[in-house]
C-alpha cells in the first residue's frame, strides 16, 4: 500500500469519526461522505464505485446515500446519454445555508423565551434574560460571519466552474 493510499484511508477515517460524532451520521454514511469530499474535484463517483470502495452491500450503500441526500450533505448529477448517477458533496455555500436556518430557528426560540422570562418578576429570571441577550448577540454575530463565508464560497465555486 502506497503512502498516499494510506494517508487517504486515514483521512476518510478521520472524516468518518468527525461526521459520526458531530453530525450523528451512521459509520458507513460518514465514511461515504468523507470519500466524496476527498474526491469532489478529482473524479466523478458512481454508486458501484462506492460499493467497491466501502466494501459494503449495495443495500447498505444505497440506504446511506439516500440518508445523505435527504440531509443535504450530498447531491448527485447525471450526464447526457449515461444512466448512472454521480455523487458529490453539497457545495459549501449550500451547507452553510443549513447553518443559517438552524440559527434563525434558535434565535426565534430564544426571543420567545426572553419575552416569556421578561413577564416574570423573579430576580433569577432577570439574570437569565441578560444571558439570553448575550447569547442572541452571539447568534447574530455567527449569522453575519456565515453570510460572509457563503459569499466567499460562492465566489470560489463560481471561479472553479470556469
Amino acid at each position: 500500500m502506497s503512502d498516499l493510499t494510506k494517508e487517504r484511508e486515514e483521512l476518510v477515517e478521520l472524516f468518518g469519526v468527525f461526521f459520526e460524532t458531530t453530525h450523528h451520521l451512521p459509520p458507513l454514511g460518514a465514511r461515504i461522505l468523507g470519500n466524496l469530499i476527498l474526491d469532489s474535484k478529482s473524479s466523478n463517483v458512481t454508486f458501484d464505485q462506492l460499493v467497491e470502495r466501502m466494501g459494503a452491500s449495495k443495500s447498505s450503500v444505497s440506504t446511506n446515500l439516500n440518508l445523505l441526500l435527504k440531509l443535504g450533505k450530498i447531491t448527485y448529477f447525471t450526464q447526457p446519454g449515461d444512466r448512472k448517477k454521480y455523487y458529490k458533496p453539497t457545495p459549501f455555500s449550500d451547507r452553510f445555508n443549513n447553518y443559517l436556518k438552524m440559527i434563525a430557528l434558535e434565535k426565534e426560540i430564544i426571543e420567545k423565551m426572553a419575552n416569556y422570562r421578561d413577564k416574570s418578576s423573579c430576580p433569577k429570571s432577570r439574570a437569565e434574560i441578560e444571558m439570553v441577550k448575550i447569547y442572541n448577540e452571539h447568534l447574530t454575530e455567527m449569522e453575519r460571519l456565515i453570510l460572509k463565508s457563503i459569499d466567499d464560497f460562492k465566489k470560489i465555486e463560481k471561479e472553479s466552474e470556469k
